[in-house]
């Protein structure tokens, strides 16, 4: 079932390719997006709700006040507690994130300056398919909040006829007024492009599923996109001191998201990757998505074998994990040398779990590989930055022969000529 590794002159070749095959199997054609896509473009709501029939059996696009109001009555006290809670961490946490400009002088007397303004419309995919996130909600609404965006909706396909309640009491919390009940290839297309019931956005932010994602890469351009994100990552640091248990609980807790999620583990130890093995299959047998977790776990999942701390982080920075388990007594020695990863959780007690709910950190984090390029959503993700330039006489009589230089040495005359003309006496 777990496939294991020793690290050898081969292993990281090995590796890449186990690697990239994930992410090639990640990937569906593109021909069933662009087609549900250019179909909404051109005939809006009816497309609209043509798919939302065909996939979710919906023929609805928006829910009422009424149904919202109805829909939180019916929610546990217990799980708006735990909402209520999560909401408060995530947003004293993200609330640290501080964006300032700036103004500057020369000695010229140009002067310059470096603006945050907020996007005016974003919309949150919050998914319903295999499972229901109320810590979605949060985790892509509350650093939009921050960064003080006009307007924030909200959409998310019906399951068996309504949305999930502590779905809507999440949203309700960030003051979202505007919710839609609608889901997949058709919801992103009419965030992107607007329908007559579905206002168009400029920015889409939110987890989905293969055809969700396929399809944010296709409109991505005409309206931002927060990251193309894959299934669930974790990778686990084991040593000898590390509880089997409590490791395999870990490693099952994102294998259960996805078929398609990874779990590895590296360790030095092969009496905690053979404890670990046993304990991941007697978890299993108690797991409601046993299923899901199963094929994860039986395709994607490695167990690495180690020899040094060197090997250690070579691995992990190869891997870029979305989520790091350092579940080892002396992490201070890796987690400093570890710089391609989205989340790092330190010691035994930082399960991943208590990061997708309300440590506070954000969860919307990068995946297949990509967090050696990007990081997770933030308060940043919400923010536009203008620069502005204000010349003076002197100033561009003193710099402009060096741009009319640079502009002549790349043969752009009407550039050097929008210079000259200004400082030719």
């Amino acid at each position: 079932m777990i496939k294991l590794y020793r690290v050898n002159k081969n292993f990281y070749r090995k590796l890449n390719n186990i690697l990239s095959l994930r992410r090639e199997n990640f990937n569906i054609k593109n021909s069933i997006v662009i087609k549900i896509i250019n179909e909404i473009k051109r005939k809006g709501d009816k497309a609209l709700l043509k798919y939302e029939k065909k996939f979710n059996s919906n023929t609805k696009i928006k829910i009422t006040n009424k149904e919202i109001k109805k829909s939180i009555r019916k929610l546990d006290i217990k799980v708006k507690k735990s909402i209520d809670l999560a909401y408060n961490r995530i947003l004293k946490f993200h609330q640290n994130q501080k964006y300032n400009g700036f103004q500057t002088k020369d000695k010229l007397g140009n002067k310059f300056q470096y603006k945050f303004v907020p996007i005016e419309k974003i919309g949150i995919y919050v998914p319903g398919g295999t499972a229901s996130y109320p810590s979605t909600v949060l985790m892509n609404a509350i650093p939009a909040i921050i960064a003080k965006v006009k307007k924030i909706i909200m959409v998310s396909p019906f399951i068996k006829g309504k949305l999930n309640p502590g779905v809507v009491y999440a949203a309700y919390k960030c003051k979202i007024k505007n919710i839609y009940c609608i889901g997949g290839i058709q919801a992103i297309a009419a965030l992107a492009y607007g329908t007559k019931k579905v206002e168009k956005v400029d920015k889409i932010v939110g987890p989905g599923n293969i055809y969700v994602t396929t399809a944010k890469k296709q409109v991505f351009g005409d309206v931002g996109i927060d990251m193309t994100a894959g299934p669930s990552e974790i990778t686990v640091v084991a040593d000898k001191q590390s509880n089997p248990a409590w490791i395999a609980s870990d490693l099952i807790s994102q294998a259960e998201h996805d078929k398609f999620s990874q779990s590895i583990l590296i360790s030095n130890s092969s009496e905690i990757l053979k404890k670990t093995k046993y304990a991941l299959i007697k978890q299993l047998k108690f797991l409601p998505r046993k299923k899901i977790a199963s094929f994860s776990l039986k395709n994607y999942c490695l167990f690495i074998k180690t020899n040094s701390n060197k090997e250690i982080i070579r691995i992990i920075n190869e891997i870029a994990p979305e989520h790091l388990e350092l579940s080892i007594s002396n992490y201070n020695g890796l987690k400093n040398k570890i710089t391609n990863v989205g989340s790092v959780f330190l010691g035994k007690y930082s399960t991943e779990a208590m990061g997708d709910y309300l440590a506070g950190p954000n969860h919307v984090l990068p995946t297949t590989g990509s967090a050696k390029f990007s990081s997770g959503l933030s308060v940043y993700d919400f923010l536009k930055r203008i620069s502005y330039i204000n010349l003076s006489k002197r100033g561009i009589e003193t710099l402009g022969p060096s741009v009319i230089t640079l502009a002549d040495f790349e043969n752009l005359k009407g550039h050097s000529n929008s210079v000259k003309i200004r400082i030719n006496k």
